[in-house]
C-alpha cells in the first residue's frame, strides 16, 4: 500500500503540470439533496477532463527517456487512455490505448485527437488490459497501469490532499470506483490527515467488484460485468487495492447505470457540468439517498470526469 508519503511527493511532482482544480459549494438549487452542505471537487476541469491526469502525469514524470523511448501503452475505458496518451504527447511518444467495447465514442475521438493509436479489444476492461500487456511485452512500450501501479495511485491521491486544503470541516467525501485507483489515494491522503473523515466509495451496480471483495473477505473476480459505463468496470482489482480499501475505506454503495445518467442530467441542469457517468456517480449515491449525510454535515462529491452523457 502506497503511504501518505508518496502522495505529498507526487503532489511535488505534478505540480505545474496538472491544474489544481476548484471545489465549488451548490447553491441555489431547484431540487436540492438534502440539509447538508454540497461540495463538488470539479476534476471533470482536470486535464483530459478527469482525475487520471494526475496518476499519469507522476508515473510519467517518474521515468527516464530509456523507459520510454518505444511509446506507452495502456487498457482504459476512456478517462486513464486519455491521460496516457497526454503523457505520450509530453514525451514526444507514440501512445497506444486498448478499450472495450463500451467505450463512449466521445473519449475515443478525444484520443485520435491526442494523436493516439486506439485499439477496440474485448467487452470489459480485462479483456483489453490483457491486449496492453501483450503490446507492452511485444513492442517494449512502457506500461501505464490505470490503478495497480503506486505511482498512478500517488498521483490519484493528490486529490484528496486539496480537498482538505479547500473544505473546511470536511466530514465525508465520495469517490466514484472502478478498479479503485482513485479511492485508494484519495482514502490514504485523508486517512493519514483527518482519520474521522468518512470515505465512501461508489461502484456500478453491474460492476461491484470491491464491494463483493470485500464480502468475500479476499480479493476475487467477478463472474462478469454488465455495467454499460466502461470507467467504472473492473472485473479484478489489485491485491494492494483490496487491501488498501478494506483498511481505508468506510463504506461502499452500489448505483445503476440509469441512476448515473439521472444524476448527470441533474449536474448539468443544476450547475450546468458537463459530466460523463462516473463522474456523477457520486451525485447519484446522494440523489437515491445510498448516502444519508447528517444535517449540516460538509459532503464532497469528486464529479471526477467530463463527458456529454447528459445531453444524449
Amino acid at each position: 500500500m502506497i503511504e501518505i508519503e508518496d502522495v505529498r511527493a507526487a503532489q511535488r511532482r505534478i505540480a505545474g503540470h496538472v491544474r489544481y482544480t476548484p471545489a465549488m459549494r451548490a447553491t441555489a438549487l431547484r431540487d436540492g439533496l438534502g440539509d447538508f452542505d454540497l461540495w463538488l471537487k470539479l476534476e471533470l476541469l482536470q486535464a483530459t477532463g478527469s482525475f487520471k491526469a494526475r496518476g499519469a502525469t507522476n508515473k510519467l514524470l517518474s521515468l527516464d527517456k530509456a523507459a520510454l523511448a518505444r511509446g506507452v501503452v495502456t487498457a482504459s475505458g476512456g478517462n486513464h487512455g486519455l491521460a496516457t496518451a497526454r503523457a505520450g504527447y509530453m514525451a514526444g511518444v507514440p501512445a497506444t490505448i486498448f478499450l472495450p467495447t463500451n467505450a463512449a465514442p466521445s473519449k475515443i475521438e478525444k484520443l485520435k485527437a491526442w494523436g493516439a493509436q486506439t485499439r477496440i479489444v474485448g467487452s470489459a476492461w480485462h479483456e483489453s488490459n490483457e491486449a496492453a500487456m501483450a503490446f507492452n511485452r511485444e513492442a517494449g512500450a512502457a506500461y501505464f497501469h490505470p490503478f495497480a501501479d503506486p505511482l498512478v495511485v500517488a498521483g490519484q491521491g493528490t486529490v484528496g490532499l486539496e480537498c482538505l486544503d479547500q473544505i473546511e470541516g470536511l466530514d465525508t467525501i465520495l469517490v466514484a470506483m472502478g478498479g479503485g485507483g482513485l479511492v485508494s489515494g484519495v482514502a490514504t491522503a485523508i486517512k493519514a490527515l483527518k482519520p474521522s473523515v468518512r470515505v465512501i466509495g461508489i461502484e456500478a451496480e453491474g460492476s461491484p467488484v470491491l464491494l463483493r471483495a470485500l464480502e468475500a473477505g479476499r480479493n476475487i473476480a467477478l463472474d462478469r460485468v454488465t455495467t454499460s459505463v466502461a470507467t467504472m468496470s473492473c472485473a479484478k482489482t489489485d491485491d494492494s487495492i483490496f487491501e488498501t480499501v478494506r483498511a481505508r475505506v468506510d463504506d461502499i454503495v452500489l448505483v445503476s447505470d440509469d441512476e448515473m445518467r439521472t444524476a448527470a442530467k441533474w449536474l448539468w441542469f443544476e450547475l450546468g457540468l458537463a459530466a460523463d457517468l462516473s463522474g456523477a456517480a457520486a451525485i447519484a449515491a446522494l440523489h437515491t439517498g445510498r448516502v444519508k449525510p447528517a444535517a449540516g454535515s460538509q459532503v464532497c462529491a469528486i464529479v471526477c470526469g467530463a463527458g456529454p452523457d447528459a445531453l444524449l
